[in-house]
């Protein structure tokens, strides 16, 4: 695993490059940038295990496995796309972590909106998408006791630069990227940045005032509300209609029984959309 020590690309994501923008006061402050690593939610976790700091950042040019959502590997070429991981140490409940992965969702949704001008949306829980094309992912992981939480990682990967066939076949009609949406290149260090100030101000949010605020910002830009869809757990799949998203942010699902079904962790896909 080797850090990035290239300073004559304009679009490397080197320490320089992102803290010459960076006006925050915790998120980033720490911050390792490495050209090739295993998986930055890895990566974090092995430093949030050593004591690394509220706030600190992991980024890759390249991730050799990086992970999505259920086991699913993330697709991660070099220098094309954003793929870092947040080290996080909320004063919250276990049963609140997943507050976590909506204000991710909110804040990147937020920073890339304002950045770009794209109409982005997000599908419960924690995909971006263009015309219902998946530009990026979030992936939140944890360390809890009882009593609280230990760590948390937050994993966000965005497809920036990435033209159609850049993409593997499986995925090569469901993916998207700031490119393809907006035809034009984007520089990633101050995507990142952008997304690191949003995220503090989010995060803020949360610990000040609670996740109200965050679940309101979420149903704004949501695509997943009032849709059929399929619902996949590890137990079963089955169909129904997304009603609502209560106040811990799981998902009301009315399935075609008509019972209401809670749900804490899963994969939605809309009818007749494949999952990626």
């Amino acid at each position: 695993m080797k850090e990035v020590d290239l300073q004559d690309n304009h679009d490397l994501l080197t320490p320089a490059e992102i803290k010459s923008g960076l006006q925050t006061k915790v998120l980033g402050q720490h911050l390792y940038c490495y050209a090739t690593i295993d998986s930055t939610n890895e990566a974090a976790k092995r430093a949030a295990l050593a004591g690394a700091l509220e706030g600190t950042v992991i980024v890759a040019e390249e991730q050799k496995q990086g992970k999505g959502r259920l086991g699913r590997y993330w697709y991660s070429p070099s220098s094309q796309g954003l793929w870092f991981s947040l080290v996080l140490r909320p004063p919250l409940k276990p049963t609140e972590a997943s507050q976590i992965t909506f204000v991710s969702a909110v804040a990147v949704c937020k920073a890339l909106r304002s950045l770009t001008g794209l109409p982005l949306k997000l599908k419960w829980p924690n995909d971006l998408l263009y015309e219902n094309k998946k530009i990026g992912g979030i992936l939140t992981e944890s360390s809890a006791e009882m009593d609280g939480i230990n760590y948390l990682v937050v994993g966000i990967g965005i497809n920036i630069n990435q033209q159609k066939n850049d993409f593997p076949t499986e995925i090569k009609e469901k993916a998207s990227s700031l490119f393809m949406a907006s035809g034009r290149l984007w520089q990633r260090a101050g995507i990142l940045v952008k997304i690191l100030q949003e995220y503090e101000k989010e995060y803020e949010k949360l610990l000040i005032k609670g996740f109200e605020e965050t679940l309101l910002d979420w149903r704004e830009f949501n695509t997943t509300l009032g849709q059929e869809i399929v619902v996949t757990t590890k137990e079963e799949s089955f169909n129904g209609i997304a009603e609502n998203i209560n106040e811990n942010g799981s998902l009301l699902v009315r399935r075609e029984s008509g019972e209401i079904e809670v749900l804490l962790a899963g994969d939605v896909t809309l009818r007749r959309q494949e999952r990626y």
